[in-house]
C-alpha cells in the first residue's frame, strides 16, 4: 500500500512540466480474483483487505501494449487481438499458468478522448491491458523526440557532435519524458497492489518510472530489463540528466541486461558518478545503495520456439521453401535480416560482400546474398542517407558481377511476413549479422531453429548452419560457434563469409548442434522464468527492514535499514546519562566530530570546550579513537588534559595527556612491513593518483584520487597480492573505502573499547552508561564490542552511527553537527570538578591484558 507520507513528493511543479490533460475517469483497481470493483477511489483502498486466496499477479509495463489494432470499416469501432510475435506476450509462457498477467502501455493508434473510457474498459476486461492514452503531442516529444533522437543514439554510442550528426539535448523533450513516465506510474498504481504484485518494467522508454513507483510505495517489488545496449561511462556521462536516470534504475530491486558488457558499463557509471561499489554475492552481482541491495541480472532474451516451429509447419511456408529452392537451385544462399538504420551495418555488409566477390572469383555465380530490410522504426536524415548508400553499393555489385541469370544481391525492401522470413532462414547456408551496435538481435536464434526444422530436409538429413556475427551484437557472446567479426574490417568480414561457405559439413553440423542446444534451452520462457525468480529473491527482504523516503523530485530514493534502527533522541540519552553513576564515552574523530568535507581538520574551540567539560566530570571516561597517527592527535587535542586517545585504530593508546603512549599489542612483530612495502610501492607506481601512508603500526595504500575503475581493480589485485605474500605473517590485509590497509592482527577500535571497559570493571567502577559514536566501517568493531559487554553487564548502551546507513549500531545521527549538539547536551548535564584533580586510571594496559 502506498505510503501516505510520501504520496505527493514526486508531484513535480506544474510549471516545470507540460500541461497535460487529465486522464479520463480512473480505471478500477484490478482484483487478483474474478470481478471488478467499480468507481472506487484508489486512494482509499487498503491493500491489506484484498482476499488472501488471491492469484499471484505480474504487471508488465512497456512503451507499447502487445496488441494488434484495427478499425472496423463498418462500425468504425476499434478491434483488438494479441500480437503473438510480441516479446511481452510470449514471456508469459515462463510464468506459472495460474499467474495473472496485466499489461500496461500505449496503443499504436491515437484514440479519441470520447472513446477512451470505452476502449479502456474493453481492454481491461477482455485482454487484461491498461492503456495509458498519452496525448499526441506529448507522445511525439516523449517517444519520437527524447527516446528515439536522444537516448537511442546515445545508447548506441552516437554523440551529437554537430547538429547534423545527432539531435542535441533538449530540455523540453526531457520534460515530456518525465511527464510520460509519470502518467505510466499513475496507471500502474491504479491497478497494482504494490505490496503484493510484482512489477516488471521494460526498456529505455521508462527508465525513471521506478522512481515514481518507489515513491508511491517503498516496498514495491520492482524489476527492470534494458533491451538496448548500455554505453560506456565516457559516453553516458555526456547526458545532462545522467544522475536522474541512474537513480531511477537504482530504485529497482533487480536490473537486467543482455550481456556482461552492458552490465559492466552500468556498474562503472554507478561507481564513477555515484561512488557505489558492487560485489558478487553467492553468484549474484549486488550494488549496495542506501541499505538496499540492487541486484544485477545478466541473461540474453530468447525466442519462442513453439511459435517459430508452428510457422515452419504451415503449408504456405512449405510452398515458399519450395519456391526458393527452385529459384536459387545450385547456389549457396546467405541471408541477412536488418532494420533500415545506421547501426545495422547494411552498407558495411554489402562492401564486404563486394570485396568477397572481387577476391574470390570462383564464388561468382554461385553465391547469393538475400537481404531482407525491415521498415525503419524512425524517420530522419540518417535513415535516408543509410538507404541511399545501401542502394548505391547494391546496384554497383549487381552491375559488376551480375548477369542475365545471376543477381549477386537480392534485396527485399518491403514488409515481409513471418512465414516468408522463416522460409529464407531455413534455406540459407549462412546467416550474417553485421550490426555496428545492437542490443540483442534475435535473427541468429531464429535462423538456427529454422535450419533445424526446415521443411526442405527430411528427418534423417544432418542439419547444418553457419553464422557470421558482429562482435558488437548482444547475442554474440552466447553463440560460441559463430564466426565473430569486426564489421568495420571489411576484408576480415569477407574472409569470414568465405570460411563459412567452404567449411566442411561435419564442422558445420557440430557448430549447429551446439547452437541449437543453447537456443532451444534458453528460450523466452526460460528468460522470463529466470528473471522473475531472481526478482522474487531480490525483493524477499522488503519486510525485514524499515524504509525511509529521501529526496524530492527525480532525486527520490529509499533508505532501507534494520527495524530497530532509529534516530538517537537527545531526551532519551540525557535521561539515561543523568541517572548513571559511571560512564564510558567512545568517539571517532573524522566524520564524527569533524566533517570529512572540512578542509580544516583541527577541532574548534566549541568542540574542545565540550570535550573538556565531559572529561572533567568524575563519572566519565572519554576516549577519542581514530585512525590518525598519535602525533597528530596529541597536537590537535593537547588542550584536553583528561581525554583518552587511541591512535592508528587502537594500536597506540593513552588514558590522558600526562600518561605515555602505549602499544595496544605488546611485542608486535613488524618485519612484515619490509615485505608489504615494496608490493605497495609497485602498485603506487602503476596506479596514477595513488599514494602510500606510512604509520607506526602499518601501511595504507590510498586510491581516492586514481581513476575509480582502475583504482578499484588495482585495490582488489593488491589485496590478493598482499594476502599471498603475507600468508605466514602476523598481519591483516583489509580493504576499505578507497584504501587497502595492512596492520597487525588483532588491532581494532573494538579492542580499545574492550580494554577500557575491562580496566574500569577491574578498578571496581563498571560503567552503567556506555555511548559509542562513529561513522565508518572501522567503528563497527566498537559497536560490536560494547554490545557484547552489555550482554553480561547491566548498562545503558547507545551505539550510534553518523548517517542513515546499514550498521551494527542501533541508533543514528544525521551528521557531525548533530553529534556535537548531542555532546553539548550531555556536557550541559555534567557536573565537572576543578581541573587540578589528578587524572584517574593511571594504568599500564599490558598489566591488565
Amino acid at each position: 500500500m502506498a505510503s501516505k507520507s510520501y504520496a505527493n513528493i514526486l508531484d513535480l511543479e506544474p510549471d516545470k512540466l507540460l500541461d497535460i490533460p487529465q486522464t479520463p475517469k480512473s480505471l478500477p483497481r484490478v482484483l487478483t480474483m474474478p470481478g471488478i470493483i467499480d468507481d472506487v477511489d484508489d486512494s482509499n483502498v487498503d491493500s491489506e483487505k484484498v482476499p488472501s486466496g488471491c492469484r499471484e499477479r505480474k504487471i508488465i509495463v512497456a512503451n507499447m501494449l502487445p496488441l494488434h489494432i484495427q478499425r472496423d470499416p463498418d462500425t468504425l469501432k476499434l478491434t483488438f487481438s494479441f500480437d503473438e510475435d510480441s516479446l511481452l506476450w510470449q514471456l508469459k509462457d515462463g510464468l506459472d499458468p495460474e499467474t495473472e498477467v496485466v499489461y500496461i502501455g500505449s496503443l499504436k493508434v491515437e484514440v479519441d478522448a470520447s472513446e477512451q473510457e470505452e476502449v479502456a474498459q474493453k481492454l481491461l476486461e477482455e485482454y487484461n491491458c491498461v492503456p495509458t492514452f498519452l496525448p499526441h503531442d506529448l507522445y511525439k516529444k516523449y517517444y519520437g523526440g527524447f527516446c528515439k533522437h536522444q537516448l537511442w543514439p546515445l545508447f548506441h554510442y552516437m554523440l551529437p557532435m554537430s547538429a547534423d550528426h545527432a539531435d542535441r539535448f533538449d530540455r523540453a523533450l526531457w520534460k515530456a519524458y518525465v511527464s510520460a513516465n509519470k502518467i505510466f506510474a499513475d496507471k500502474v498504481m491504479e491497478v497494482a497492489n504494490p505490496e503484493e504484485d510484482y512489477i516488471w518494467v521494460h526498456d529505455y522508454h521508462l527508465m525513471i518510472l521506478p522512481t515514481f513507483l518507489r515513491n508511491r510505495c517503498n516496498r514495491v517489488k520492482l524489476g527492470f530489463f534494458l533491451h538496448s545496449p548500455f554505453p560506456s561511462s565516457e559516453i553516458y556521462r555526456t547526458l545532462p540528466v545522467r544522475d536522474e536516470i541512474l537513480k531511477g534504475l537504482l530504485n529497482c530491486d533487480l536490473i537486467g541486461f543482455h550481456t556482461f558488457d552492458y552490465a559492466r558499463h552500468f556498474l562503472s557509471c554507478c561507481s564513477r558518478m555515484m561512488g557505489l561499489d558492487y560485489e558478487s554475492k553467492r553468484g549474484h552481482i549486488g550494488l549496495d545503495y542506501l541499505g538496499r541491495t540492487v541486484y544485477i541480472k545478466i541473461l540474453p532474451v530468447g525466442i519462442h520456439m513453439g511459435r517459430l516451429e508452428s510457422v515452419l509447419n504451415l503449408p504456405i511456408t512449405k510452398r515458399k521453401v519450395k519456391e526458393i529452392a527452385e529459384r536459387f537451385k545450385g547456389k549457396k544462399l546467405i541471408v541477412g535480416v536488418d532494420d533500415m538504420d545506421i547501426f545495422k551495418g547494411l552498407s558495411l555488409k554489402l562492401l564486404a560482400f563486394e570485396y568477397l566477390l572481387r577476391s574470390y572469383p570462383l564464388l561468382r555465380g554461385k553465391l547469393v546474398l538475400i537481404q531482407i530490410v525491415n521498415p525503419a522504426r524512425s524517420a530522419g536524415k540518417d535513415v535516408q542517407e543509410a538507404k541511399r548508400e545501401t542502394y548505391l553499393i547494391l546496384n554497383r555489385i549487381n552491375e559488376a558481377y551480375g548477369s542475365p541469370d545471376y543477381q549477386p544481391v537480392v534485396i527485399i525492401d518491403r514488409p515481409v511476413a513471418r512465414y516468408e522470413k522463416s522460409a529464407y532462414y531455413s534455406m540459407a547456408d549462412c546467416c550474417i549479422v553485421n550490426a555496428v551496435r545492437d542490443g540483442m538481435n534475435l535473427v541468429p536464434y531464429k535462423y538456427i531453429v529454422c535450419r533445424q526444422h526446415s521443411p526442405y530436409f527430411d528427418e534423417k538429413s544432418a542439419r547444418t548452419s553457419m553464422l557470421v556475427v558482429s562482435e558488437f551484437v548482444g547475442c554474440s557472446p552466447s553463440l560460441s560457434g559463430a564466426i565473430r567479426v569486426n564489421p568495420w574490417d571489411i576484408e576480415s568480414v569477407a574472409v569470414a563469409i568465405n570460411s563459412a561457405v567452404v567449411m566442411k559439413e561435419p564442422e558445420k553440423q557440430l557448430r549447429h548442434e551446439k547452437h541449437y542446444r543453447y537456443v532451444s534451452s534458453h528460450d523466452v520462457a526460460y528468460w522470463a522464468r529466470s528473471f522473475m525468480q531472481d526478482l522474487e529473491r531480490a525483493s524477499k527482504d522488503h519486510y525485514n527492514k524499515r524504509c525511509w523516503g529521501m529526496g524530492f523530485g527525480l532525486g527520490f530514493r529509499v533508505v532501507s535499514l534494520s527495524p530497530e534502527f532509529r534516530k538517537l533522541s537527545a531526551d532519551c540519552i540525557v535521561s539515561a546519562y543523568k541517572r548513571s553513576n559511571k560512564r564510558a564515552i567512545f568517539l571517532d574523530y573524522d566524520g564524527t566530530l569533524v566533517p570529512h568535507s572540512s578542509i580544516v581538520k583541527t577541532p574548534g574551540p566549541e568542540l574542545i570546550k565540550i570535550l573538556n567539560t565531559l572529561c572533567d566530570d568524575p563519572k566519565n571516561i572519554v576516549f577519542v579513537i581514530s585512525g590518525r597517527g598519535k602525533d597528530t592527535l596529541s597536537e590537535w587535542l593537547d588542550s584536553c588534559e583528561r581525554l583518552g586517545l587511541a591512535a592508528e585504530h587502537g594500536y597506540f593508546m593513552r588514558w590522558n595527556r600526562n600518561s605515555d603512549w602505549q602499544p595496544g599489542l605488546a611485542g608486535a612483530d613488524f618485519e612484515w612491513k619490509e615485505i608489504a612495502k615494496p608490493v605497495m610501492e609497485l602498485y603506487k607506481e602503476a596506479t596514477d593518483g595513488s599514494t602510500i601512508e606510512f604509520k607506526d603500526s602499518g601501511l595504507v595504500w590510498h586510491h581516492q584520487d586514481a581513476d575509480p575503475d582502475f583504482g578499484s581493480c588495482q585495490a582488489n589485485e593488491l589485496v590478493l597480492h598482499l594476502e599471498n605474500v603475507l600468508a605466514n605473517e602476523p598481519a591483516l590485509v583489509k580493504r576499505g573505502r578507497y584504501i587497502v590497509e595492512v596492520k597487525p592482527q588483532g588491532v581494532t577500535k573494538g579492542l580499545v573499547a574492550d580494554k577500557v571497559l575491562t580496566v574500569m570493571t577491574e578498578q571496581g567502577e563498571p560503567p552503567d552508561f556506555i555511548t559509542c559514536i562513529g561513522d565508518d566501517r572501522s567503528d563497527e568493531d566498537m559497536f560490536e564490542s560494547i554490545v557484547t559487554y552489555a550482554a553480561s553487564n547491566t548498562s545503558d548502551i547507545f551505539a550510534c552511527t553518523v548517517g542513515r546507513k546499514p550498521s551494527k549500531a542501533k541508533y543514528y545521527l544525521d551528521d557531525t553537527t548533530e553529534v556535537v549538539k548531542l555532546l553539548s547536551g550531555l556536557a550541559n548535564t555534567s557536573h565537572p570538578k576543578p581541573s587540578n584533580n589528578p587524572p584517574r586510571f593511571q594504568v599500564t594496559f599490558d598489566a591488565v591484558f
